[in-house]
C-alpha cells in the first residue's frame, strides 16, 4: 500500500544542489558562473539595483522636482454646488445620499463641498468640509450646513 512514509521520490531526489565556487574541478570554480570582470562579477553588484542605469545619473535624479507632495495626504472627495443643484428630488445631502447619486465613490472617505456653480434652492448639507464660497451660496439660498468631524 502506498502512503506518505514509503513514497519513492525516484531520480529527482538524487540530484544535489549546485555547489558554486568550490574550485576549478567542479566546473563552477574561479569566476563561479559570474562571467569575467565588471560590476556583475562583484559580490555587491550594483547592476541588479532597481534604478541603476549603468552608472549614468538615474532618471529620477535627472528630472527637476517641482512643488510639494505631502506624506500624509487628505484623500478628500469633492462635490460642487452645480451637482447639488442637478439632484432635483433631494434636499438633504450626506455621504450616503451623495454616494447613491453617484457624486462620490466612497462613503467612508471625507467629503468637501466647493462653490463651483449656482444654487437656487435651499438644501441641507452634512459633510466634513465646505469652502467659503460654497458656505455663502448655501446660506444665501436658505440652506443649512452641518460639519462632521473627520475620523
Amino acid at each position: 500500500m502506498l502512503s506518505l512514509n514509503n513514497i519513492n521520490p525516484g531520480k529527482a531526489k538524487a540530484k544535489g544542489r549546485k555547489r558554486i565556487g568550490r574550485g576549478p574541478g567542479s566546473g563552477w570554480g574561479t569566476t563561479a558562473g559570474r562571467g569575467q570582470k565588471g560590476a556583475g562579477a562583484r559580490k555587491s553588484a550594483k547592476a541588479g539595483k532597481v534604478a541603476f542605469e549603468g552608472g549614468q545619473m538615474p532618471i529620477h535624479r535627472r528630472l527637476p522636482k517641482r512643488g510639494f507632495k505631502s506624506k500624509f495626504p487628505k484623500d478628500t472627495q469633492i462635490v460642487n454646488l452645480a451637482k447639488l443643484e442637478k439632484a432635483v428630488g433631494t434636499a438633504q445631502f450626506d455621504a450616503v445620499v451623495l454616494f447613491d447619486l453617484g457624486f462620490i465613490r466612497n462613503v467612508s472617505k471625507p467629503v468637501k463641498v466647493l462653490g463651483n456653480g449656482k444654487l437656487t434652492r435651499a438644501v441641507e448639507v452634512k459633510v466634513h468640509a465646505v469652502s467659503e464660497s460654497a458656505k455663502k451660496a448655501i446660506e444665501a439660498a436658505g440652506g443649512k450646513i452641518e460639519i462632521i468631524a473627520v475620523k
